[in-house]
């Protein structure tokens, strides 16, 4: 039985490495997007001055990330677009006194990643994202900036993966 055990766990290791489609080791994907520049976002809401402060969490975090690197619309691959289509602040969790503990800030957005060649649409979708905070020492800015954070996980995950 012994004798068998490793030409079986090199068959499953290749079959495992052949298996599902065209999947690359490397982080990036197989995305020819280096470079993304990234329009201010409009805001569809009452809230006054958060599709400026998304923008800027949006910009930074691509700068963190640094898995793209933010240029002008003239030097970019792609550009970015989006619009806050909803926001909402709701009570997340109670103690035992029915008080509030935590918050959620629930955000929907229309994100389009686009050409800036031609304008056409390399994706567009639809992404709702929510950021929680501590009630006692955070504040409304600390849910809206998880919100942002998670909103850019996404759209780098839905440009840069290609699985």
């Amino acid at each position: 039985m012994m004798k068998y055990a490793l030409p079986v766990k090199l068959l499953i290791f290749t079959l495992f490495l052949s298996g599902c489609g065209v999947y690359t080791l490397n982080p990036r994907g197989k995305s020819d997007i280096k470079n993304i520049a990234v329009e201010p976002f409009e805001n569809k809401t009452n809230e006054f001055g958060l599709a400026d402060i998304i923008t800027e969490i949006v910009i930074d975090a691509f700068i963190a990330d640094g898995s793209l690197k933010v240029v002008s619309l003239e030097n970019s691959d792609a550009y970015l677009v989006g619009t806050l289509t909803r926001y909402e602040r709701v009570p997340s969790k109670f103690d035992e006194n029915d008080q509030v503990e935590e918050y959620k800030v629930l955000m929907d957005f229309e994100i389009a990643l686009k050409n800036p060649k031609d304008d056409s649409e390399k994706w567009r979708e639809k992404i709702t994202q929510e950021g929680i905070y501590n009630a006692l020492d955070e504040t409304e800015e600390d849910g809206q900036e998880r919100a942002g954070q998670r909103l850019v996980e996404a759209i780098i995950n839905k440009t840069t993966k290609s699985w």
